[in-house]
């Protein structure tokens, strides 16, 4: 990691630690989510701009975890996330496990197609069947915590516990998922969205590669989707739609595509500027809309490409 990258993350980490002590209840809630999102988003990041698979149904996961949390919540009473953090991953990695079985086999449009397609069978099991708390979804009173022999560690009911738990989480996602891209897997998977069939010709297994990469990726967008959970105590058919990936897509491009960071970036100003733009009008999908197409035609590299190009003109990147 270039020093300048490692100062701008110091920063940012001393800024968002910082929030809690600002003791304004909203602000605290906004950035956990805000936090979880870039969580979500460094997940399809992972897909997307390292190994060039387009996804417009990674909410799947997202929803499967989540619910998964609420049922155990709800039908069995399991508030210990150290019971359902891990439960929720294993069925958010089994649905990507299944969805990437069936459509890794496809390619470009087609991948993009079959992945919105099953995403959308999930949201309308979920969205139909009473079992699932039909369209209202799964509201919890749980009380989400860390227990350990009977001893509670973490009171994630509290709001700024909470907050840093995710902080920490998010953080820990982000270096994990650089020192992935940096491995040998890492290159690979690079070079598979460079040039697959030079990849394939070279004796590398791609399917299985790109199987790896989706499953891992479906799994962290699924921690995402336990995190929401512990935040709202709502599960509900929205999480699943793929208009909800199609955000998720929107905030990965806005922040910077194969950046990792780009997509925490992403995360930030979207839902900032979408939480903003929706007090002062009823037409604020016309803003987020204009400064998508803004960003995309003016900033193909999103705002880490903005901030990059920035930092070479004055000298303190090489070019």
């Amino acid at each position: 990691m270039r020093p300048v990258s490692l100062m701008a993350l110091i920063v940012a980490l001393i800024a968002l630690a910082a929030i809690p002590l600002l003791d304004k209840p909203f602000l605290i809630s906004q950035f956990t989510r805000i936090v979880i999102y870039a969580i979500f988003a460094m997940s399809l990041d992972l897909l997307v701009g390292y190994c060039g698979m387009v996804s417009l149904g990674h909410a799947a996961f997202f929803g499967v975890a989540a619910y998964a949390t609420a049922l155990l919540a709800e039908r069995a009473g399991v508030e210990n996330v150290l019971i359902s953090l891990p439960l929720s991953l294993v069925a958010a990695a089994v649905a990507a496990a299944v969805i990437g079985l069936l459509t890794l086999r496809t390619r470009g449009v087609y991948f993009i197609m079959a992945t919105l397609a099953f995403a959308q069978v999930l949201f309308f099991v979920v969205h139909d069947n009473p079992y699932f708390g039909g369209s209202d979804g799964l509201l919890l009173l749980a009380r989400f915590k860390l227990s350990l022999g009977g001893v509670t560690l973490l009171d994630l009911s509290n709001a700024v516990t909470r907050y840093y738990a995710c902080l920490v989480i998010g953080l820990a996602v982000l270096i994990g998922l650089w020192v992935l891209v940096q491995s040998p897997f890492g290159r690979v998977i690079q070079g598979i969205k460079s040039n697959e069939q030079r990849m394939r010709a070279l004796g590398y297994p791609v399917e299985r590669y790109k199987f790896v990469c989706f499953v891992i990726g479906g799994t962290l967008a699924g921690l995402a989707g336990h995190l929401y959970v512990l935040l709202t105590g709502l599960a509900d058919p929205s999480i699943l739609d793929w208009l909800h990936s199609a955000q998720l897509l929107m905030m990965v491009i806005v922040g910077g595509i194969g950046t990792l960071v780009g997509g925490a970036i992403g995360a930030f100003v979207m839902i900032l500027f979408i939480d903003q733009a929706s007090e002062y009008t009823e037409h604020w999908k016309l803003l987020v809309g204009a400064l998508v197409i803004a960003i995309t035609l003016l900033a193909r590299g999103g705002i880490v490409g903005i901030a990059l190009s920035i930092l070479r003109r004055l000298g303190l990147l090489e070019a």
